[in-house]
């Protein structure tokens, strides 16, 4: 790593440390950057805002989607204090950055109480025979709005 990228890590584990401080939810924060600029950050979230998808990578995205004027990230970079969670990882992917830096490991985050390990099982059952059971239902009603989505001429895909 580059003494720049050192820096952003260095900010990522500081909102970290800061937000835990404040009560706002566990050590995690995180910072995206394009062009060597910051777009967008956050800290853990989930305690402040009783949200329980307001991981900092997740406020972090959603800031930067805002200030970018955006829902995708081309061109940044994301700057995390931990290795992101299975639903992070998801929303990174769906971002689109171009690459993730990470401090700590899902290791690391396990042995402070943070252990995701049960979702990557999770995903692999049928969804049925999950912890929390997902029943699929009418189906074929909800094929008509994916006929209508693949047939419209305006669309944007992401």
């Amino acid at each position: 790593m580059n003494e720049s990228q050192k820096h952003f890590m260095r900010e990522a584990i500081r909102l970290a440390k800061e937000g835990m401080k404040a009560g706002n939810g566990g050590p995690f924060g995180c910072v995206i950057v394009k062009d060597g600029k910051i777009v967008g950050q956050g800290s853990n979230m989930v305690l402040k805002t009783n949200d329980p998808t307001a991981h900092a990578e997740v406020v972090a995205i959603r800031e930067a989607c805002k200030t970018l004027n955006n829902f995708q990230l081309e061109g940044c970079e994301v700057y995390a204090s931990c290795e992101p969670c299975p639903m992070c990882l998801g929303a990174i992917f769906w971002a689109r950055p171009e690459r993730v830096f990470y401090a700590g490991t899902k290791e690391d985050a396990a042995d402070a109480g943070f252990d995701d390990d049960f979702i990557y099982q999770e995903i692999e059952l049928n969804p049925a025979d999950r912890k929390i059971p997902m029943i699929s239902m009418l189906r074929e009603e909800v094929l008509e709005a994916f006929e209508i989505w693949k047939k419209m001429d305006n669309k944007t895909l992401y």
